[in-house]
């Protein structure tokens, strides 16, 4: 096991990590404020982008993990400001739920959107979309998946917010943003060409830059493996999968790359550092 001993910064995923749903997961509570209390320096990570980062904020701190705004990151935030530095003029349409758009605009990017009146079945002309960015979308329907395909098929670029399949919820996994990128792949045979969340190198710059710290001095504490284990491996953090998720031992032994830590649940981890 990777000695801890240099460990100053801590990455935290949220669902299925810190909490599932609205409960905290056993140890969370007692363990994030135990880092704290050491002066570790703490982070929290979602690839979901369903809402504002205030938000998840404030469901941690009324669980009793207090935490302001800039202690959250998440894909939507992220992608947003990416493509605010790198595409700034492009047309954007999206195949996710209000706060994406809301995240877009923020960074004064513009969003093209239907039209209440439509048939379900009509599609805005693919000439006004420049590009299509697809995510967790609740409010999937026919149009939004046509529109989108016929951006694609006609050559429009291609971003995401995130690569999941499913999201843990209590009562078990919904569909995620992965589900609609395979549909699309089906459909058109294409891949987005950057996809935002974990294990992305640009969510991962932007957790170093607001720890302050560098990927050796950093661990990454996640339920999934294709995605927070990735990329903390990848990026040569301390990574532990923790079995309150999506994961379970018996697929982490299997797992390359393997994670330093399989855990129970987050609680475990002040006593790992000494």
């Amino acid at each position: 096991m990777r000695s801890l001993y240099n460990i100053d910064g801590f990455v935290f995923d949220l669902d299925g990590t810190v909490y599932l749903g609205e409960s905290a997961l056993p140890g969370a509570v007692d363990a994030i404020a135990e880092l704290r209390r050491r002066g570790k320096r703490i982070l929290f990570v979602s690839n979901k982008p369903l809402e504002p980062r205030s938000a998840y904020a404030k469901k941690l701190t009324r669980l009793g993990i207090p935490a302001t705004e800039d202690d959250v990151i998440t894909s939507a935030f992220v992608l947003a400001r990416y493509l605010a530095t790198h595409e700034p003029s492009l047309r954007y349409y999206v195949v996710g739920e209000a706060n994406l758009k809301a995240e877009l605009e923020c960074q004064s990017l513009t969003v093209v959107d239907e039209l209440s009146d439509q048939d379900p079945k009509d599609v805005i002309l693919p000439e006004g979309i420049d590009a299509v960015i697809v995510a967790f979308d609740r409010t999937l329907d026919y149009r939004k998946m046509n529109t989108a395909y016929q951006a694609l098929y006609r050559g429009a670029r291609y971003f995401a917010t995130n690569g999941d399949n499913t999201c843990p919820m209590p009562d078990g996994a919904v569909p995620d943003a992965g589900a609609i990128l395979a549909y699309m792949e089906q459909l058109t045979g294409r891949r987005p060409e950057l996809i935002a969340g974990k294990p992305s190198t640009v969510i991962l710059e932007t957790a170093l830059e607001r720890l302050g710290l560098p990927a050796e001095r950093c661990l990454m504490a996640g339920d999934r493996l294709e995605t927070d284990i990735r990329m903390g491996k990848e990026a040569g953090m301390v990574a532990a999968v923790v079995l309150t998720g999506v994961s379970t031992r018996q697929v982490a032994a299997l797992a390359s790359p393997a994670p330093d830590l399989v855990l129970e649940n987050i609680g475990e981890i002040p006593s790992l550092l000494g």
